[in-house]
């Protein structure tokens, strides 16, 4: 029988509070009733609109083990199930309690940690390490994209005591964000992919961005591993941060042919990727099951944490083969469009100048037939300051590049980028998402390949969700319909 995560002792002793009737067995945590299952601690915490001591009743009747509240509301609860009282002396005591359990689950555990960080590819790092180093051993890692001030307490506080790996997503938009994350987290490998022009109307200048991901090396164990992308511009300036820490040493990657971790070829198809690398000296050929450029650089990152963490290099190499890209990433479906082939790329997750640049390149490499196009449906980019409208614009040198035949923008931003594409290449403007939808899914025909990305604000997910219920072929069919289109 699986242990529980947490027993009444260790609750009471981490948070200073005190449980309230009988502690039903711990197997997780949640903050979110919707999604809370049996046996989920419960934290009310207070979000931007709601407080989750409004939820403690649905928890409590969904089955919660507990629900750790406030102690000046515990008297209300009393009924209907187990409650942690914890003291109050800030603005959210519950968040507080959440952030000193995960403390405690950080001081229990013997995992090998890696934090991730950076401005494009946080969650698809996180995934393929999660993926390679699952493989080797159990393997706690964040869900989703649960970085921020919440997230990583949360992630820290749902870590099993027997998980042999821990890997944790650090993001942020603002400077000193990361720190008190990486405090807790206290990684023995850090990684930064990348420094882009991401969340850019916060800060001055690239270089700030780059300090701000630099602060992940603060928290890092003595001794512990700094990881970073040699290639980008930023290179001096993160490497400064990890001589600043408690790192005992940096590992290098990327295609600079002074990186520890040096890919020497990548070879993108439609479906997969191919990569001959340099790993410490030791040469190493893998396939990427997640197509992309953007992916194999990244995948680079991933091998050098596995031999900082000292895991078997063959092994991970082998894994990444059935590496999948995370919904709202990458996910690839296939289409039946009048008895055709075609092919949906969702990328609708999020979205910068960057990401969108290598999405675009993706989809450049996708085969079409014959009368077949490349479509891209774009949604604003935020959080790009007084440099948004170039920064959009700057895009139509991208589609041009890569070839894209027409592309439809959702916002005021990515107008920008659509009036400066030829006509030919205009589909529709449109405000919203929404406002793009039927446009997108009356102007898809056999053969076409689309790509659909935005902000996540832009809820370009809708149109993704539109083109799926029109087009998208049963699950049994799929595999058979995408090899057809490679």
């Amino acid at each position: 029988m699986t242990a529980p995560l947490w027993t009444q002792a260790a609750l009471e002793a981490a948070t200073g509070g005190a449980l309230h009737g009988e502690l039903r067995p711990i197997g997780g945590a949640s903050i979110d009733t919707r999604t809370l299952q049996p046996g989920d601690l419960f934290f009310a915490i207070r979000g931007e609109a709601r407080d989750g001591h409004d939820f403690v009743r649905a928890a409590l009747d969904k089955g919660a083990g507990a629900a750790v509240v406030a102690a000046s509301r515990a008297g209300e609860f009393s009924t209907h199930g187990p409650v942690l009282a914890v003291p109050e002396g800030s603005d959210d005591p519950v968040l507080d309690a959440m952030r000193r359990i995960g403390t405690a689950a950080r001081a229990r555990s013997q995992a090998a940690i890696v934090a991730v960080t950076g401005s494009v590819g946080k969650t698809g790092t996180k995934e393929a390490l999660r993926h390679v180093l699952g493989a080797q051993g159990e393997t706690h890692a964040s869900v989703a994209s649960y970085n921020n001030h919440w997230g990583v307490p949360l992630t820290l506080a749902r870590m099993p005591e027997s998980a042999r790996f821990g890997v944790f997503e650090i993001g942020m938009n603002h400077a000193d964000e990361i720190l008190p994350l990486t405090a807790q987290v206290r990684p023995d490998v850090a990684l930064i992919t990348t420094v882009e022009p991401v969340h850019i109307e916060h800060f001055p200048s690239l270089s700030a961005i780059a300090d701000a991901k630099g602060e992940i090396f603060s928290g890092l164990a003595p001794g512990g591993v700094a990881v970073i992308n040699r290639d980008n511009p930023n290179f001096s300036r993160m490497l400064a941060h990890a001589h600043a820490s408690k790192a005992g040493r940096v590992i290098t990657f990327g295609e600079h042919e002074a990186a520890d971790v040096r890919a020497h070829r990548i070879l993108t198809r439609p479906d997969i990727s191919v990569v001959d690398a340099t790993v410490m000296g030791l040469s190493v050929t893998y396939q990427l099951g997640t197509p992309g450029r953007h992916v194999a650089m990244n995948s680079l990152g991933v091998m050098a944490c596995v031999h900082a963490l000292g895991a078997d290099l063959a092994r991970a190499a082998l894994s990444l083969a059935g590496l999948k890209p995370p919904v709202g990433r990458g996910e690839r479906t296939a289409l039946r469009i009048a008895e055709g082939d075609a092919y949906l790329v969702d990328e609708s997750y999020n979205a910068n100048p960057a990401s969108i640049r290598a999405s675009l390149a993706t989809l450049a490499g996708i085969d079409t037939c014959a009368k077949g196009r490349r479509i891209a449906v774009l949604g604003d980019m935020k959080e790009l300051g007084e440099a948004g409208e170039s920064l959009h614009r700057e895009l139509a040198e991208a589609v041009k590049a890569n070839g894209i035949d027409l592309v439809f923008t959702a916002g005021p931003l990515m107008r920008h980028l659509f009036e400066a594409l030829p006509r030919e290449s205009r589909g529709v403007a449109a405000h919203t998402a929404d406002e793009l939808t039927d446009a997108v899914v009356a102007t898809l025909r056999p053969g076409d390949a689309v790509m659909v990305k935005g902000s996540n604000s832009m809820r370009m997910v809708r149109i993704v969700e539109a083109v799926k219920a029109r087009y998208a072929l049963p699950p049994d069919q799929r595999e058979a319909s995408l090899q057809a289109v490679r």
